[in-house]
């Protein structure tokens, strides 16, 4: 099984190290499908909008929603979530990806909703997976893999070694 995990230290850390990663692979040659995600307006809100970006191009969807000033709840769109993980699972079907990266194995996940199915599918058609994830669900994940991801670190070097060693080349 080529499953591989990043946790990176840091706010919204994990998202900028799987986009490096993902831009230097596409970069590559390598076919990849899957999620990134980018925060937005963190800086002046902790309560950022989160955007994901359906690999390879596309679409973006906000994938939080505004519940309102007072809110403390979890403000992911599950409706949201769900149409970027039936995209994603419609790109695996077609064929032809090398990797999928899913930005984060989060709480939707950790319930065995989400990417779950999509990361699934991927290792039983051998396609290798690189996930993000967070510490509140670590052990969820751990548990999903059975203890059998590879912590590829978090540095975009260990992350890139990882891929060279998983992924078939691909002559640009």
């Amino acid at each position: 099984m080529q499953l591989a995990y990043a946790i990176a230290p840091g706010r919204g850390q994990t998202n900028i190290l799987l986009s490096s990663v993902a831009a230097t692979l596409a970069a590559r040659g390598l076919a990849l499908a899957g999620t990134l995600q980018t925060d937005t307006g963190c800086e002046t809100d902790p309560r950022c909008d989160m955007d994901i970006r359906v690999l390879p191009n596309g679409p973006v969807i906000r994938i939080s929603q505004s519940l309102g000033a007072q809110s403390h709840g979890c403000r992911l769109d599950p409706d949201a979530l769900e149409q970027a993980v039936a995209l994603t699972e419609a790109r695996i079907a077609e064929g032809g990806v090398d990797l999928l990266i899913v930005n984060k194995f989060g709480k939707h996940e950790a319930e065995g909703r989400g990417f779950r199915n999509a990361i699934a599918e991927a290792l039983a058609r051998d396609i290798p997976v690189l996930v993000g994830v967070n510490k509140l669900n670590q052990d969820a994940f751990f548990a999903f893999c059975h203890g059998e991801a590879h912590d590829a670190d978090h540095t975009p070097e260990a992350l890139l070694r990882w891929a060279a060693q998983v992924c078939p080349p691909n002559p640009i």
